[in-house]
C-alpha cells in the first residue's frame, strides 16, 4: 500500500533537465537563473520587485528588518507557522496576537479596534491561512486611515486572487513573502522570496541578503576609484549587517519550471477541494471555508467535534495512519508555545483561535493525488468520524 501523505512536491522529467542543464553550466550558486526567476514571480504575483532568498523563513526576517524598528509592537495571527511571529523578535519587535475569524485568518476588524485603542502598535502581519486570501479592500482601509506597516504572508497562497488582486502583488501592503518549501504550490527544494512594490524596501532586502554588501553606490569614493579615476573592480562596501540568506541557481531554475505548471497545480488544488467539500456535505465533517474560487489551496482544513467522534483526535490520526494515510494539524497556537508562553504569552483572549484548534485537521492536497486516493481519504474519514 503507497503512503498518502497530506502533501508532497510534483516533480517532472521537464523539472529535473532544468536543474541539470545548470548543473552543466558555468553557475551554481548566484548567476542569471536568479534574476529570472524573481523576473517570474513579479509576472505570476504582478508586483514590481522580488528578492529570492533561501527560505520562507528568511524571508521574513529581511522583510521584518526592512519594516520594523526594535520595540515595535506588531499584531500577528495565532494561527500560522512560528516563523510568522519569530521574525518580529528576530528585528526585535513584540509580536501582538489577534484573533482569527471562522475561516482561520486574522480577524482584521478586531485588529483595527486594537490598533485604535494601542497606536504604538506599527504593522500587521497578516497571513493568507491555507491560501485563503485575506479582504484586500479592508487591509487597504486599515492601510490607509491608520498609516501602518502591512506585510502580507503569501507563503500558502500564491495562485490566490481577492477582487482581482493576486497574492503577493503587494497592491495594498508594504511586501509580501512565499515559500517554495516541496509541500507548497511551487518548490525550489527549499526557498522564499521578498515582493514588494517599494525601491527602498527592495534595495534594503537585497543587501541584507549577501551580508549587507554592495558593489555599488559607495560611501568610500576615494577608496572605489584609484589616483586616475579608474574603478577598483575588486572593491565592494559592507554598509550594514546583513546574511547570507542567497538562493542558488540549481534552486532557481527547479522553480522557473515550476513556475511554468503554477495554473494546472492550483486548477488541480481547486478540483481537490470542490470534491472534499461535495463529499463531506451533510457529515459532521466540515470545511474550514466553502469553495468560493478565491483560495489557492495550499491546504484542505476541515473542522469536526471531536466531542461527538467516537474517537478522540489523537486515535483520528493514528487510525487514518494505520489506513495509510497522513494527516496533518495546521497550527497548534503560537502563544501556546512553550518558548512565547516562557515570555508571557498565553492568556490572549482568542476564543475563535480556540476552538478551531480543537476541532481542526488537514486532509491530503496536493496535485499529483489522484481521484482514487482521494475517495480512500474521503471513506477512511467519514468511517473514523460516523463510527
Amino acid at each position: 500500500m503507497t503512503f498518502i501523505p497530506y502533501g508532497r512536491q510534483n516533480i517532472g522529467e521537464d523539472d529535473i533537465e532544468a536543474v541539470a542543464d545548470v548543473l552543466r553550466s558555468d553557475y551554481l550558486t548566484t548567476g542569471p537563473k536568479v534574476a529570472e526567476f524573481e523576473g517570474a514571480l513579479c509576472g505570476v504575483t504582478d508586483a514590481k520587485y522580488t528578492v529570492a532568498v533561501s527560505n520562507g523563513t528568511a524571508a521574513l526576517h529581511l522583510a521584518s528588518l526592512a519594516l520594523i524598528s526594535e520595540k515595535d509592537r506588531v499584531l500577528t495571527t495565532p494561527n500560522s507557522f512560528a516563523a510568522t511571529s519569530n521574525s518580529i523578535l528576530y528585528a526585535g519587535g513584540e509580536p501582538v496576537f489577534c484573533d482569527i475569524t471562522s475561516d482561520g485568518n486574522i480577524n482584521l476588524d478586531l485588529c483595527e479596534g486594537m490598533i485604535k485603542k494601542d497606536r504604538s502598535i506599527k504593522a500587521i502581519y497578516a497571513v493568507h491561512f491555507s491560501g485563503n486570501p485575506l479582504d484586500q479592500k479592508k487591509l487597504q482601509y486599515i492601510r490607509d486611515t491608520y498609516n501602518i506597516k502591512i506585510l502580507e504572508d503569501c507563503a500558502h497562497s500564491i495562485g490566490a486572487e481577492d477582487s482581482g488582486i493576486k497574492a503577493g502583488s503587494c497592491a495594498n501592503s508594504d511586501c509580501s513573502i512565499l515559500s517554495f518549501h516541496p509541500v507548497k504550490h511551487l518548490t525550489t527544494g527549499e526557498g522564499g522570496a521578498v515582493t514588494t512594490n517599494s525601491k527602498e524596501i527592495y534595495d534594503k532586502v537585497l543587501r541584507l541578503r549577501t551580508h549587507g554588501i554592495v558593489r555599488e553606490s559607495f560611501v568610500n569614493d576615494e577608496m572605489a576609484y584609484d589616483a586616475k579615476g579608474n574603478k577598483n573592480h575588486w572593491y565592494y562596501e559592507m554598509q550594514e549587517l546583513g546574511y547570507n540568506y542567497r538562493i542558488t541557481d540549481i534552486q532557481c531554475a527547479l522553480g522557473i519550471s515550476q513556475l511554468k505548471k503554477l495554473g494546472a497545480f492550483v486548477q488541480r488544488r481547486k478540483e481537490l477541494a470542490q470534491r472534499y467539500d461535495s463529499a463531506f456535505e451533510d457529515t459532521a465533517v466540515k470545511p474550514l471555508y466553502t469553495f468560493d474560487g478565491r483560495s489557492s489551496y495550499h491546504l484542505y482544513v476541515a473542522r469536526t467535534d471531536f466531542r461527538k467522534c467516537p474517537l478522540t483526535r489523537a486515535e483520528f490520526f493514528i487510525k487514518m495512519r494505520e489506513c495509510g494515510i497522513g494527516l496533518q494539524l495546521h497550527y497548534i497556537p503560537i502563544n501556546k508555545q512553550p518558548y512565547y508562553k516562557a515570555l508571557g504569552y498565553g492568556e490572549e483572549y482568542t476564543p475563535v483561535m480556540d476552538a478551531y484548534y480543537d476541532e481542526c485537521f488537514s486532509l491530503p492536497m496536493y496535485p499529483a493525488l489522484t481521484d482514487e486516493q482521494q475517495n480512500m481519504v474521503i471513506a477512511c474519514v467519514k468511517e473514523l468520524i460516523n463510527g
